[in-house]
Order: structure tokens, then C-alpha cells, then sequence
């Protein structure tokens, strides 16, 4: 039988946990897009001779043929070309409960904000940032100590609850979708918020971008 076929844009310690995860489904996964130093997912795709394209570089010419495109903690865009390539598209993860907090700081935001929770959401990638439909979702409190100090709060954040709920959400779309299962629902304008990145100190062109696109 042949396999279901993966390519994987993405990096660090998430990256390399989907990685594993497609593993355990039994995915074969054809390609990685990720930065040529990163000691995660780069060290598992050298590991098991899977091709690297290096982060930044990721195009449709370049880009083999797969079943589906998957991001893991990538800062990579992913062009219309590229998007059309795998048969089903793209699934990305984002630590937010879209379309709440789009944009690169959204668990930080979250907590600046005082959002009493916040969550995880799986989404077919589109044109926009993170404007995608949802697959999956799932919530958390956040800590009333973690608005002492967001930047540290949202790092803690990441790690003990939103990381793993995204490779939990990750395996339930995954399972669904080899069972033929495609789940999407359009995100619901009216409650999106965008944000900015909180390290850089200039607005970058697609945060612009996103602005020009809520007014």
C-alpha cells in the first residue's frame, strides 16, 4: 500500500516532535524546509537521508510531490505555487484561538491582553497570515502570575501547555485524515485581532500588510 506522503516546513523542538509524530503514522516524509543549523528537525532529516531545503529557500521548483504540506514552528510564507502542491494543501499550527491573535507574538499577546484563555488552533494555510480554516482547536487557562510577566509567562505558556496541545491536535488531524476525514471551518471575521511581533522594534512589511487588510 502505498504511504501518505508529508513535507515538513519547520524547526526546533516542535519541529522535530510533528516529525516524529508523521513517524508514527507511518507517513513518509519526503522533505524538510528548515534552517541548515537547527539541531532538531535538521538533525532527524540527516539522520534518516530526507532532503533539506534550507529555510527561506522553500519554492514550488524545489518542492517535491506530496500529500500534504505541514508547518512546525516556520517562519517561512508559504506562496501560492507552493501551497498548490501537496493534494490536500497545507496544515500549520498556531498558539492561538483563531481568529483571535494572529501574527508572530500571539501567546504573548494573549497575556498582555488578559485574556483569561487562550488556545491552539490547526488551519489550512492560505494567502493570508493565519487567516486559514480551522481544523482543530483546543483551549487553556492562563495563570494570573503569567501577567506579571508576559514575555516570560508566554515562553511558559508555550512549553507546559500550548506545545504539547498542538502535537495533540496535530495526531487527531492526522489520524482524520487518513481515515478520509477533512474538517474546515471558515474563521469568523468579526472577532479576528492582529498583533505584532513584541521583538522587533521596527513594524515588519506582513504585519503591514495585516493591518492594511483589517481597516
Amino acid at each position: 500500500m502505498k504511504k501518505f506522503r508529508v513535507f515538513i516546513s519547520g524547526q526546533k523542538y516542535f519541529g522535530e516532535e510533528v516529525f516524529r509524530l508523521c513517524q508514527k503514522m507511518n507517513f513518509e516524509v519526503v522533505g524538510v524546509c528548515c534552517p541548515l543549523d537547527d539541531k532538531y528537525i535538521g538533525k532527524m532529516a540527516k539522520l534518516w537521508n530526507i532532503p533539506i531545503i534550507p529555510a527561506g529557500m522553500l519554492n514550488a521548483e524545489n518542492m517535491p510531490s506530496c500529500d500534504l504540506g505541514i508547518t512546525a514552528h516556520s517562519f517561512d510564507y508559504i506562496g501560492k505555487k507552493t501551497r498548490y502542491i501537496p493534494l490536500l494543501g497545507w496544515l500549520g499550527y498556531h498558539p492561538s484561538l483563531l481568529p483571535r491573535h494572529r501574527g508572530r507574538s500571539a501567546i504573548e499577546w494573549a497575556i498582555r491582553m488578559n485574556d483569561a484563555i487562550t488556545g491552539g488552533s490547526v488551519f489550512w494555510l492560505n494567502a493570508g497570515i493565519d487567516r486559514g480554516d480551522i481544523a482543530y482547536q483546543d483551549w487553556c487557562f492562563i495563570p494570573k502570575e503569567y501577567f506579571l510577566n508576559p514575555k516570560e509567562g508566554a515562553t511558559k505558556l508555550w512549553r507546559d501547555e500550548l506545545l504539547p496541545m498542538g502535537l495533540k491536535l496535530f495526531e487527531k488531524a492526522f489520524n482524520d485524515i487518513s481515515k478520509g476525514t477533512i474538517k474546515r471551518k471558515a474563521q469568523d471575521k468579526r472577532f479576528s485581532t492582529f498583533e505584532p511581533d513584541t521583538n522587533v522594534k521596527d513594524i515588519y512589511k506582513p504585519d503591514l500588510l495585516m493591518i492594511e487588510y483589517l481597516q
